[in-house]
């Protein structure tokens, strides 16, 4: 079996290393695809740690696992660099900062939530920040939907979540299947040489054995630590489970994702409404680290309203840690267990297609993102509705809010014609949003 790399070049030292981790954490901004262009600016293009290929290889594969690739390809470039240790710094240090904001965030809003000034900031901000989604299903649909068989398969992820509630995981399986079977076969490319240079590590399946008893007592011990404390009803307990579950099946980044945890979140467990869903989304949006960091707020609000036995905050930051916890605990599992593997298999063209076939139909899960959290922001009242096996969507016509629809479609606007940054479109959003409702809704 080919060797690999496990650890880094003699000239690029730990110490330095772990300063440009930080300028990337304090840096991602902007959704996945703005956390992997200040990755690649500052690795590839300035510091020349890495090249081209080398790069563009490791994304590939971290998108083939569940969970956010940005922050797994932050992960996999450390552990080439400096093995586990470098690993740990970077894909910590990619979401640090993002968790202590949403956090911060999280209390500012349950605290101030009550007020005029919570609200009239978040109006804006849930229209501006539906136009990212919509704009998300515009970039990712350019990038992969390259033929006829890659449209039809979006269309009919789409139709599957949006009609006939079909699960998120389920719809990821078929497409890795039916791309691996009937997609265009894509070119293999011919394997190019790192810029990193490492100590070489074979993988092995005593390594593999170690790997895993180490990251499994990591993810589930603080699970099994609150099963004992509190039984097996407790909030804590179904959010260790469910966000867990989620963990496994985030193919496909952030947005592909959201659609299942916020349905799930809102519809199956109450722990919040569509409108508060859009609120964790936006600061998500304006915090730097992955969009999955939505769940911290989830997992706050949450334990918040439903851990009766302790004070809300206490329970509420509780529950966003342990939320935050098994979100990422399994992302480096993935990487430390399967990288020495992934790297052996470069050129498989039979994951390459499958592949294709996720990427092609997240597009239409995201679409179905777009669409659900849209009617949440333009109409105050959406009924499901049944019709056999069919599940849809419909609007109280006399709920359209006129001023987030102007707002959503200046934030398109900007973001799709005028090509501004969305960290600009969210603050304009959230500026004319909290300008209307305060004079909406000002004290007389």
């Amino acid at each position: 079996m080919r060797q690999v790399n496990e650890t880094p070049a003699a000239d690029v030292s730990f110490r330095e290393a772990l300063g440009v981790w930080c300028q990337v954490a304090l840096q991602s901004f902007g959704g996945p695809a703005g956390q992997i262009a200040v990755m690649h600016r500052i690795l590839v293009e300035r510091k020349k740690w890495i090249d081209e290929d080398r790069f563009l290889h490791a994304l590939n594969y971290c998108m083939l696992l569940p969970g956010p690739e940005a922050q797994q390809l932050a992960t996999y470039i450390g552990w080439l660099m400096h093995g586990v240790r470098g690993g740990l710094a970077a894909g910590l240090l990619f979401i640090t900062p993002g968790i202590a904001a949403i956090l911060a965030l999280s209390v500012v809003y349950v605290e101030l939530g009550h007020t005029i000034v919570v609200p009239a900031l978040f109006f804006g901000l849930k229209a501006a920040v539906s136009a990212v989604v919509f704009e998300a299903v515009h970039r990712i649909s350019k990038r992969a939907l390259k033929s006829r068989p890659h449209y039809l398969l979006a269309a009919a992820s789409f139709v599957a979540i949006f009609l006939f509630d079909v699960p998120f995981p389920l719809i990821i399986i078929a497409a890795a299947l039916l791309g691996w079977l009937a997609l265009p076969i894509a070119p293999a490319g011919a394997p190019s040489a790192s810029t990193v240079t490492a100590e070489r590590v074979r993988p092995s399946f005593v390594r593999s054995i170690g790997v895993l008893a180490v990251w499994l007592v990591v993810w589930w011990g603080p699970q099994l630590i609150v099963l004992g404390m509190f039984g097996p009803a407790h909030v804590f307990v179904r959010e260790g489970l469910f966000f867990s579950q989620a963990a496994m099946v985030t193919f496909g980044g952030a947005y592909s994702v959201l659609t299942y945890i916020a349905q799930r979140a809102v519809e199956t467990y109450g722990w919040l409404s569509p409108r508060e869903t859009l609120d964790g989304l936006g600061m998500a949006e304006t915090t730097p680290g992955p969009l999955i960091m939505v769940v911290q707020f989830v997992g706050f609000l949450a334990a918040y309203r439903f851990a009766p036995e302790m004070p809300p905050l206490a329970a509420g930051i509780c529950g966003a840690l342990l939320t935050t916890w098994v979100t990422f605990a399994p992302c480096f599992l993935w990487i430390f267990l399967g990288a020495p593997y992934i790297e052996t298999l470069r050129n498989n063209r039979a994951l390459t297609r499958a592949l294709s076939g996720i990427t092609a139909a997240v597009v239409g899960v995201i679409l179905n993102l777009a669409i659900w959290f849209l009617l949440h922001v333009l109409f105050a009242g959406v009924e499901e509705r049944h019709f056999g096996v069919i599940r849809y969507y419909l609007p109280v016509w006399s709920t359209f809010d006129v001023a987030a629809a102007t707002i959503a479609a200046g934030a398109c606007w900007l973001l799709l014609w005028a090509r501004r940054s969305v960290g600009l479109v969210l603050a304009a959003g959230t500026a004319c949003g909290a300008l209307v409702y305060w004079f909406a809704n000002r004290p007389t």
